[in-house]
């Protein structure tokens, strides 16, 4: 029986199951079931939980003969120190691993890895000190394409989850903190915490080994160190990934009421700041995967979690197997809460780390487990029949992913500023020729009657008039506010079009119009916002147009391969799935060229622009060049100087289709236009 520097049994941290079974087993306790005055065959886990945060957690590790006088360490240092760090250390010379310099994520890539590593106590235990594994982890984090063969990439953040010793021993943290000189040297981001088997009591216990080790002036020397508690036991951390400013707090294993101020008075400081809180124990998890708070864990809620929006994401060791819940805060947001520790698997847990791959993009974090030691020695052929379990875990509560809009979750405290309407004036590059924007066209929802015109902001004259299918309701075409975020113009027109049979209103360039003449020789530009509502259906709104021009193949004489007699010269519409279809006949071919997009959404907004060097034409999403655009020499547009239709389109010189949607800023250009020149950059 191992026994704490007090002299109290060495109890390990179980399986909240298995400490339930113990209870129910006849070991004096009260079964499960009677703790919350359920009956036998109920059995409440959950209740049980709540009960079980301390006598459950494992002998704490006190700290007698170690105890001092209460450090008294400054918090609050500046932000200057955070603002600066940019991940780079570099001087701008090469240097090798472990050398102080090496640490350098990319802070405004939108792709980025916070890295976990939970109870390593087992390696770091009196005389049985395997520090191998944690290495192993930490030339990972170093190097994630080196040795371990791993893809995790930029990592911005390490976080220790505390027992990083099994005892509070000083020979203990003797031996981890060479292995953490590893970070040091390499100037690498990382936080640490005390878990109950580093210390005894709560943060106001005094001087302890584990404070001489990770206290301020260790803290400090990463390059994302913030602040410290006057007790020197929580850290604030503030790193920069994605293009923004992320703060971590490591708080110590048990919280005072002065713990508590310390660490709300710290985010309140910082209000525009995602927060993830790290802690040895929050909640306790089930067999099934599933999680809750442990009574602890429930003060920590109480007193930190739920009135503070900016903390999005908990993680904490102490109890096993790993797993994970979602609470709604005070604000009726989502906090994910996630337990990981790997102790009670082989070798002690191995080293293994846990990341968690935030993609902005995607607004998705992809979480991953594995052990970069095991995959040291695979590498080398040295795994035994245990270790080879352990390169990677892949259940369920081990390798997934979680969906967040992190734009929508953090707009509480940090909403995205939306891009301000920019003037027309501004969006007249050289060479365009007609632009068309509908800002200011009325009042939310308001009809535009027969006879609108919409007026060319180039100045050409290129205008507009509206045109109505025989029978169009009043409001086949009304004005909305609702925009692409990145239009110029804060407006639209909503488009109550169909076919078979055609129904609505359409807008088209006057009679007189100088680009309905327009041949474009040397090359074009033509783009515009669009979005399709919730009731598009392909079979009634497919295979109509956001911008076509009137004129059909035949009249215009091409008749070669690809050609249809019947339809328009020139369509920038919509496919009966969804897809954006260009096709246009050239001048310098009789058939067609046709370009495709992907599949796109419906009540999502879209920019899409076609540009023609004068050799090829290529299709653009949302700035994103398509893979399915012609490589054929295409030069030039065919006329037959008749009008350009917005929302309408013809076949066999009649209004066949009319546009079910909502179409923002149209812009014609007669050269090629970089992506960076779109109406979108």
């Amino acid at each position: 029986m191992h026994t704490t520097p007090d002299g109290s049994p060495d109890a390990p941290e179980r399986n909240l199951l298995t400490e339930a079974a113990a209870h129910s087993a006849g070991c004096g306790c009260p079964r499960t079931a009677d703790l919350d005055g359920e009956g036998p065959a109920a059995g409440s886990r959950r209740t049980f939980l709540r009960g079980a945060g301390v006598l459950g957690a494992g002998a704490a590790a006190t700290a007698t003969g170690l105890l001092g006088a209460t450090p008294a360490f400054a918090s609050g240092a500046s932000d200057a120190h955070a603002d600066a760090y940019s991940g780079a250390h570099d001087d701008g010379k090469k240097t090798g691993r472990g050398k102080r310099g090496t640490w350098s994520p990319d802070p405004e890539s939108p792709r980025f890895t916070f890295v976990v590593m939970p109870d390593t106590q087992y390696m770091f235990d009196i005389d049985r000190i395997h520090p191998a594994p944690m290495e192993a982890s930490f030339r990972y984090v170093l190097d994630p394409a080196g040795r371990a063969g791993g893809n995790d990439e930029n990592i911005v953040f390490l976080a220790h989850l505390g027992d990083v010793t099994n005892n509070g021993h000083a020979e203990e943290f003797a031996a981890v903190t060479k292995v953490f000189d590893m970070l040091d040297d390499a100037g690498a981001a990382y936080g640490v915490l005390a878990g109950n088997h580093d210390v005894g009591g709560d943060d106001q216990r005094g001087r302890t080994p584990y404070l001489d080790t990770f206290g301020p002036a260790r803290a400090k020397k990463s390059p994302a160190y913030h602040s410290s508690s006057p007790d020197g036991y929580h850290t604030s951390h503030i790193f920069r990934a994605g293009g923004r400013r992320w703060m971590v707090l490591s708080l110590d294993w048990r919280m005072s009421d002065a713990g508590f101020a310390w660490a709300n008075t710290v985010i309140r400081e910082n209000p525009a700041l995602p927060v993830i809180v790290t802690t040895h124990e929050i909640v306790g998890s089930y067999d099934d995967g599933s999680a809750d708070l442990s009574a602890y864990g429930q003060q920590m809620w109480d007193g930190l979690i739920k009135d503070n929006d900016q903390i999005f994401l908990t993680l904490n060791g102490h109890y096993w197997p790993p797993g994970s819940t979602v609470k709604k805060n005070s604000a009726g947001n989502d906090v994910h809460l996630h337990i990981t520790n790997y102790q009670d698997r082989y070798y002690g847990g191995s080293g293994m780390l846990r990341s968690y791959r935030f993609d902005l993009n995607r607004g998705r974090i992809d979480i991953a487990t594995f052990s970069p030691w095991m995959r040291e020695r695979a590498a080398e052929d040295e795994l035994n029949a245990a270790a080879a379990k352990e390169i990677e875990l892949t259940s369920p509560v081990d390798y997934f992913s979680m969906d967040i809009d992190f734009d929508e979750r953090f707009a509480g405290f940090a909403p995205v500023a939306e891009r301000g309407p920019r003037a027309a004036r501004r969006m007249l590059v050289p060479g365009t020729l007609a632009y068309w924007r509908f800002d200011g066209s009325g009042a939310e929802g308001g009809s535009l009657p027969a006879g609108t015109v919409v007026q060319d902001q180039s100045g050409h004259g290129n205008d507009l008039v509206l045109q109505q299918v025989p029978g169009a309701a009043a409001n086949a075409l009304t004005w909305t506010g609702d925009h692409h975020p990145d239009q110029p113009g804060h407006g639209g027109l909503v488009f109550a079009g169909q076919g078979n049979p055609v129904a609505g209103a359409y807008l088209r360039t006057v009679d007189k119009a100088p680009v309905n003449a327009e041949t474009f020789p040397h090359g074009y530009t033509i783009e515009l916002f669009f979005k399709v509502p919730a009731d598009w259906n392909g079979g009634r709104n497919g295979w109509s147009s956001m911008l076509s021009r009137a004129g059909t193949a035949a009249e215009a004489g091409k008749n070669g391969p690809g050609s249809t007699a019947d339809e328009p010269v020139m369509t920038l519409g919509l496919s009966g799935s969804l897809e954006i279809q260009w096709n246009a006949y050239p001048l310098n071919t009789d058939g067609a060229t046709t370009a495709w997009s992907h599949l796109l959404r419906q009540q999502e907004w879209w920019h899409v622009a076609v540009v023609n060097d004068g050799k090829v034409s290529k299709l653009y999403v949302n700035g994103c060049e398509e893979g399915r655009n012609p490589t054929s020499k295409a030069v030039g547009l065919a006329s037959l100087h008749q009008p350009f239709l917005v929302g309408g389109y013809q076949w066999a010189g009649n209004v066949s289709q009319v546009f079910h949607g909502t179409l923002g800023d149209v812009r014609i250009v007669d050269r090629a236009l970089r992506v960076d020149q779109f109406m979108n950059a």
